[in-house]
């Protein structure tokens, strides 16, 4: 079915109100699950609510909880994020990020105890809006083996770069797995295989079977041992900076929650060149848009490009959601 982006926030924002969310975090959320939906990413914008709010019930989301700074270091400062909602924390500690990067250059927030952030791209074209690269990542629950492995060990861990852009900001958003679950789950309701293989079957063979890869949770990293090496790194460098819990600890847990993040921001206002740099960045994108592609009728896209062009089109036509999704929705909203 097709939703306007209005008819999703309205509704979203009254059921949240239902879970008992103050009505500036109601709009927020709202907000935030829309934006990720208009933008395409079905997996981490409403495909996510039915999942979110199960949260709330059992309690790993606190509804009243908010990040405060427990330490500070200049222009590093820890938070802990209390176990309240992924997103209230996440876009509160870019922003501070943001804050502190205007300030001195650069700032670093690591956040601990908090919950899933969902698209991690929302808060990448958050510093880009307020002129800051921005680099943020998050440790997850154990979902991929390291490489060799037959058992999860490590997360997918999303990684996410952006670069303020006149003409369109660069948008790095990725997990350290082939396929985020949230991606491969999307692909599983619709009943579709992925292109590609993301994760291992129980017999521990390479699969795009979302059924088979989802039975045991093992996803497939990037770049294979190199991914593997990336994770363990990324969850490290969470833990560490934030003195918060591990992949290891969060994989204790009966559900995936008192997550480590960091958010590092830059003010790009500080080099003084900013025509120069836009002129370095156009230089790279026309590049690289400038080749032959293998498939007659493709086009190469920057990171954040695709995903631009499609809340255009969504913003125009409605945006395309599962039947099941929206009927959970709304037996959420109207029970």
């Amino acid at each position: 079915m097709q939703i306007t982006s209005q008819h999703m926030q309205d509704v979203l924002y009254k059921l949240f109100l239902k879970y008992r969310f103050l009505e500036e975090k109601a709009h927020l959320l709202a907000k935030t699950y829309t934006e990720s939906t208009l933008a395409g990413v079905n997996s981490h914008g409403i495909n996510r609510v039915p999942l979110f709010l199960e949260y709330v019930e059992n309690g790993s989301v606190k509804v009243d909880a908010e990040a405060e700074k427990v330490e500070s270091f200049g222009s590093i400062e820890r938070w802990d994020g209390n176990y309240g909602p992924g997103i209230i924390n996440a876009t509160k500690c870019t922003q501070r990020a943001v804050e502190l990067a205007k300030t001195h250059g650069m700032g670093l927030v690591a956040l601990r105890n908090t919950n899933h952030w969902m698209r991690g791209g929302t808060y990448g074209k958050l510093a880009a809006d307020a002129g800051c690269i921005s680099i943020l990542f998050t440790n997850t629950q154990p979902n991929m083996p390291p490489w060799g492995g037959k058992d999860s060990r490590i997360g997918n861990n999303p990684f996410i770069v952006s670069i303020p852009r006149k003409g369109g900001h660069v948008v790095l958003d990725m997990a350290i797995s082939q396929f985020a679950f949230g991606k491969i789950n999307d692909y599983k309701l619709r009943g579709k295989k992925l292109p590609f293989p993301g994760g291992w079957d129980a017999n521990d063979e390479l699969s795009n079977d979302p059924e088979k890869i989802t039975l045991k949770e093992r996803g497939l990293p990037i770049g294979y041992w190199k991914g593997s090496a990336l994770s363990i790194i990324l969850d490290m460098l969470a833990t560490l900076l934030s003195a918060g819990n591990s992949t290891y600890k969060v994989g204790q847990k009966d559900f995936e929650t008192g997550i480590s993040q960091v958010f590092l921001c830059i003010y790009q206002e500080v080099f003084k060149d900013k025509e120069l740099q836009e002129k370095l960045l156009n230089e790279i994108i026309n590049y690289t848009h400038d080749v032959e592609p293998m498939q007659d009728g493709d086009k190469i896209y920057y990171p954040g490009e695709r995903s631009a062009l499609t809340r255009e089109e969504n913003l125009k036509n409605g945006m395309p959601v599962s039947d099941s999704v929206w009927e959970k929705i709304m037996a959420l909203y109207e029970s």
